[in-house]
């Protein structure tokens, strides 16, 4: 008897429940939105350049960002369009991202393999990691304010690197 008096509230409920859905999916479509579906170019929204310019300290906090701002970065390098410190700064956030993993991924190699060492390895390791996060919200402090954004050595590597290897 349950079994029956479900389907017949289902079957009660099923055009309610397909107007509702039909009113959401009518609601969230892109052309309601004032979005254009036919064109996605890259996926990005044609909004994009009036709300956020390429150059705002917004923008390039993205890029910055520990861990994460990497991929944002890699967009800007991968597409090869954006103003120049927009470019230096995805450079200097890609480098620096890949110097931390490397560091750490032979840290805790290390401290794996080695005994003796272990305790020591891992304490580098964790002051590696700090630094790399405190470098980051020390970049990111810099470009909210304004100023250069660029590590003495650190940002000229960079550059010479992407230039030398991914031009």
């Amino acid at each position: 008897m349950s079994a029956s008096a479900g389907c017949g509230i289902t079957q009660n409920y099923d055009p309610y429940l397909k107007l509702i859905i039909s009113n959401y999916i009518n609601i969230i479509h892109p052309s309601n939105l004032g979005l254009d579906s036919t064109k996605m170019d890259n996926f990005e929204s044609r909004y994009r350049d009036a709300d956020l310019p390429a150059s705002s300290s917004a923008y390039l906090v993205w890029h910055l960002l520990p861990i994460i701002g990497v991929f944002p970065s890699l967009w800007t390098l991968y597409r090869r369009q954006g103003s120049r410190e927009q470019l230096a700064i995805s450079r200097l956030s890609i480098t620096l991202a890949i110097s931390w993993l490397l560091g750490y991924l032979f840290l805790a190699t290390g401290a794996a393999n080695l005994d003796f060492l272990s305790v020591r390895l891992l304490l580098l390791n964790s002051f590696l990691t700090s630094g790399y996060f405190l470098i980051s919200l020390w970049l990111i402090i810099v470009t909210i304010r304004g100023k250069s954004q660029r590590i003495p050595g650190f940002s000229r590597f960079a550059e010479e690197i992407f230039d030398k290897y991914l031009s």
